[in-house]
Formats: structure tokens, C-alpha cells, sequence
């Protein structure tokens, strides 16, 4: 969104195998898919989306013998064998459309293939009756812990609204969304946007409708999901939506570029409610950013982005987010803001408002040739506290807009200008001016008069490049529960309390942008569980 740069375009098929889910293209080879019995085998050794790559005589995992029984119509197609430096595994391509509840089993061997787009369901409109002409298909799409599902291209997953996926791994066994090159051993520390991403669309209240004349907020005001060449749309009227449960994920090598302005993130929310969970996520490597919430609502803990090549974190037409536990590090020389809150434009005062808080992040800002860590724009309202930024060379904050720093009024769904509290600041530069006419003097006003504990010359103690030192745990936390009932009461700033909190090890992967400690292992391999 907003000033977003497009690069890093990795073969941009716009047209051919990875362009459409329906274009039918790929092998031929599709025998006794789901069955999980009698299958016969192909002889293919190559993974059918592309070259073979890897190891000519691969080592480790063995291939499975078949694919396991699927549920959705046409099964899982059996697609041969693809081999990387693991080993060899048994290719289960997902079929364009999963119509019925099904699980992804985790079976030794196997690897899970999105051969374009992968819908949930097929969409249901705005309300969950079919007063809008359409109709639930109810569709849960169930991923068990362990399993690696991978794609390249302008793949990705829809869940579309009034279906779910309920996919929770657990911190020994995350679940894995990943790239073809990632399975292939063909990658480094700075690949990125090899294929779509994970979107969820849900029903809850958006703003900047599609339609011209729909009264943002309510049933009528919907929107198409960036970066879906097909319609892809989300928004309603209900808040309590939900579009299921993300649980323990990690998301690596994502945001394929479709054009300039038009690219899929590691995770895009549109719409969706506060019924649906998320923690435990790590977006790694997206081209774009690493995670961007539309509209709707989004309630998420122990939440981390590495080496997003846009903006960490992404929020827009009027969501309501509350983060807790964020970890946010850029690649060296890598990445626009670790946050972009909301677009100037004509919409600025629609409802519902955005507001998004955040409690206990760690924000490791490497671009020096960013214009700043943190934008905060478009009338939005936003909360940071208990958090550490970090910015060599960079400049920490910059507002936009007199409509983000007006007083609340209650009859424009406004909070008032940006809370910050027990927030601390290590940047070469603390504040910079903004659009809109906003001064260096008024940012630096709304930093200094809007809270305790704030310091914007702090000097940082952080270790293992995330977790507290002296400095930080000397900070006074500031009680988030007043802002929701959704944060912890908490003593400590920062996402990382000290070396004894440990909630980032395990289910995460390792670069040499961040390193996490004993878990899955290196981003670049994949993990035999």
C-alpha cells in the first residue's frame, strides 16, 4: 500500500503454469488422486511445477507412497516427486477449489503443492444468509502440525467468506507456507516474492468501498483483495466474524509482484472478525509486506516479521488490530517502515476508523535510505507501548495529516491523536516533519506530551539483538489492559522480557537477519520433523 516499490520481480508469469489456478497447466499425471490406497506412481523424480534443482541423489526423507485421501472434489493430485539437500518427497497438489471440509494430513514424505490459486470455499457475500444471493459453502480447510505446503508463482490461499482454516501447528511443529526454490535448496538469505501468500477474507465492517455509492461500514462496502487477478473480495457488517484460526505458521518467500501497486503480502486480513485467532505467526522474506490487516478486526500475539521489503506492518481501511509480543526486523539495507498506518486520500474520515495498538514490540529498523521507521497517516488512531525502536542511521517517526493529530470526537469514531507510552527511541534522527503542513515541533509534541516513561533519545541495551538489557528493563511499563481486555498486564517493555522468555524459539526459522535460537533451523532449509 501507499508509496510501495515494486521489486525484486521474480519471474513475472503473468501468463503460463503459475499465472491462473484454472489455466490447466502442469503434467497430465494425476492418478488415483486421494485415495490414499492403491495409487499408481509416476516415475517423475522433478517436481512438475519447474526444473528439478536440488540434489541429484537426495539424501534424508524419503518419498511417501502415495497421496493421503482428501476430501474436496478431484482429491489431491499425485504429481511425482520434487528433491531438495532433505531428501525426496511425494508431491500432493491441492485442488483449485476445495469444496467440502478437508485436512491435510501430516504424513512423512510428502510436501503439499498450490498449483495457482487455492480457493477455501467459494464465497459466500456479505451476510451469512442468502439475502445477498449468495450462500455459505461452509468449507474448513483443517492443516495439521508439521505440514509444508509450498507453491511458486502467483499461487497463493484464499479463504474466502463463510469458510475457515483452522491451521495450528505447535511449537515443536509449526506449519509451513513456503516457495518451490525454499523445497529445492535454491535459495539465500535475500530471496523473496517466489509465489502469492495467505489471505483471509472475512465479513466485518471495511472503509474505501469498490462501489461508489456504499456507505463505508456496512454490508454494501466491500473490496477486492490486492494483488488477486480474479475476484477476491471481503467486508460486511459483522463484527464477530470469523474466518478461523492461525496458529504456529510460518510464511517464508512470499509476495509475488502482479504489477506496479499490486502485489500479495506473507499474510493479508481483509474483513476479517473477532472470531478469528491469531499467534504464533512469522512472515519471512516477503517481497511487500510482511503482513497487511484490511479493515475488520485483528486480535494477534507473539506475532514476528523478518525481512519484509516494504513495510512490516501494514494496516488500512478502518482495522481494528491489537498486537502483543511483536518482533519486527529488517534485512541490512532492506525494507521501507517497520510500520505503515493507513493512506492519505479523500476517505480519510470514513467509518469505521482505524485503531490499532500495539503492547511489547521490538522494532530493528536496518534502511538507512528509508525516509523513517514508523508513518503514522490518513486521520488513523494508533497506540504504541511498552516498545523498543531501533533505527541506525535512520529517522524513528514521522505524522501525517492534522485529521491523525485532532482532538477525539466521538461522531468521527476518533480516539484522538497517537497514545505512546513506556515507548523508547535509538535513531539518529527522532522525528521528522510530515504531509499535510505537520511540523517536526507537533511530532515531537505528540511523542513527549502523550505519555509517560516515552524517550526518544534512549540509548538501547538489547541482546541477541532482540531480547532486554539493562536500559530497557529499567523502563516503567505502562498498563495496556486500559486500552483492551485483549493485551496482558505486563512489567517490561519490549517484546522479549529477558534471556529466560523464550516464546519465539521453536516454532520460527533462522537468517542472518534475526536468529531465534534452537528451532526449525535455518529459513533457507526446510525442517524434517
Amino acid at each position: 500500500m501507499g508509496d510501495t516499490i515494486v521489486k525484486n520481480i521474480h519471474g513475472l508469469l503473468l501468463v503460463g503454469c503459475s499465472a491462473l489456478a484454472l489455466a490447466g497447466c502442469g503434467p497430465n499425471e494425476l492418478a488415483s488422486p486421494g485415495t490414499g490406497g492403491n495409487v499408481t506412481i509416476n516415475n517423475n523424480t522433478t517436481d512438475s511445477g519447474g526444473s528439478s534443482g536440488g540434489s541429484d541423489t537426495p539424501t534424508g526423507v524419503t518419498p511417501a507412497a502415495g497421496c493421503p485421501t482428501f476430501a474436496a472434489t478431484g482429491g489431491l493430485g499425485n504429481e511425482g516427486t520434487i528433491s531438495g539437500p532433505t531428501g525426496e518427497y511425494r508431491v500432493c497438489t491441492l485442488p483449485s477449489l476445495i469444496d467440502a471440509s478437508s485436512t491435510l494430513p501430516y504424513v512423512e514424505g510428502v510436501l503439499y503443492r498450490m498449483n495457482g490459486r487455492v480457493d477455501v470455499g467459494s464465497d459466500g457475500g456479505p451476510v451469512a444468509d442468502d439475502s445477498d444471493g449468495a450462500s455459505d459453502t461452509d468449507v474448513t480447510l483443517t492443516i495439521e502440525p508439521g505440514v509444508i505446503v509450498y507453491a511458486s508463482g502467483s499461487s497463493f490461499l484464499m479463504v474466502n467468506r463463510g469458510n475457515m482454516i483452522d491451521a495450528a501447528g505447535t511449537p515443536a511443529r509449526p506449519i509451513i507456507f513456503t516457495s518451490r526454490d525454499n523445497v529445492q535448496g535454491l535459495n539465500n538469505d535475500s530471496s523473496s516474492g517466489q509465489w502469492g501468500g495467505v489471505v483471509l477474507g472475512g465479513r466485518a465492517p471495511v472503509t474505501d468501498c469498490t462501489a461508489p455509492n456504499a456507505a463505508p461500514g456496512t454490508i454494501d462496502c466491500e473490496r477486492q483483495v490486492e494483488g488477486a487477478a480474479q475476484p477476491a473480495i471481503f467486508g460486511g457488517a459483522t463484527d464477530d466474524d470469523s474466518s478461523g484460526r492461525l496458529s504456529y505458521v510460518q510464511i517464508r518467500y512470499s509476495g509475488f509482484v502482479l504489477s506496479g501497486d499490486n502485489e500479495l503480502q506473507s499474510l493479508t486480513t481483509g474483513g476479517t472478525g473477532t472470531g478469528t485467532q491469531f499467534d504464533h505467526i512469522m512472515s519471512f522474506n516477503s517481497s511487500d509486506d510482511g503482513v497487511e490487516f484490511f479493515g475488520g478486526h485483528v486480535n494477534a500475539k507473539n506475532l514476528i516479521v523478518v525481512g519484509a521489503e516494504d513495510d512490516g506492518l501494514d494496516t488500512d481501511t478502518g482495522v481494528k488490530a491489537n498486537l502483543q509480543y511483536v518482533i519486527v526486523a529488517q534485512r541490512d539495507g532492506a525494507g521501507d517502515t517497520i510500520i505503515e498506518a493507513d493512506s492519505n486520500n479523500d476517505n480519510v474520515d470514513d467509518t469505521p476508523r482505524q485503531n490499532t495498538q500495539i503492547s511489547n514490540a521490538t522494532f530493528i529498523h536496518r534502511n538507512s535510505s528509508a525516509s523513517q521507521a514508523i508513518r503514522i497517516r490518513g486521520g488513523t488512531d494508533y497506540a504504541i507501548t511498552n516498545s523498543v525502536l531501533i533505527g541506525t542511521g535512520s529517522t524513528c517517526l514521522r505524522i501525517d495529516l492534522d485529521e491523525t493529530l485532532r482532538a477525539a470526537n466521538a461522531g468521527l469514531d476518533d480516539v484522538g491523536p497517537p497514545i505512546f507510552e513506556s515507548f523508547v527511541m535509538d535513531c539518529a534522527t527522532p522525528f521528522r516533519s510530515g504531509s499535510g503542513d505537520i511540523t517536526e515541533q507537533q511530532v515531537t509534541d505528540a511523542f513527549n506530551n502523550g505519555g509517560s516513561n516515552n524517550n526518544s533519545t534512549f540509548t538501547n541495551t538489547l541482546t541477541s539483538l532482540f531480547v532486554n538489557g539493562s536500559n530497557e528493563s529499567a523502563v516503567a511499563a505502562f498498563d495496556p489492559t486500559g486500552l483492551s481486555s485483549f493485551f496482558d498486564a505486563v512489567t517490561y517493555i519490549g517484546a522479549v522480557r529477558d534471556s529466560s522468555d523464550t516464546w519465539y524459539t521453536g516454532w520460527t526459522c533462522n537468517s542472518s537477519a534475526a536468529n531465534f535460537g534452537s528451532n526449525t533451523g535455518s529459513c533457507t532449509s526446510l525442517p524434517v520433523f
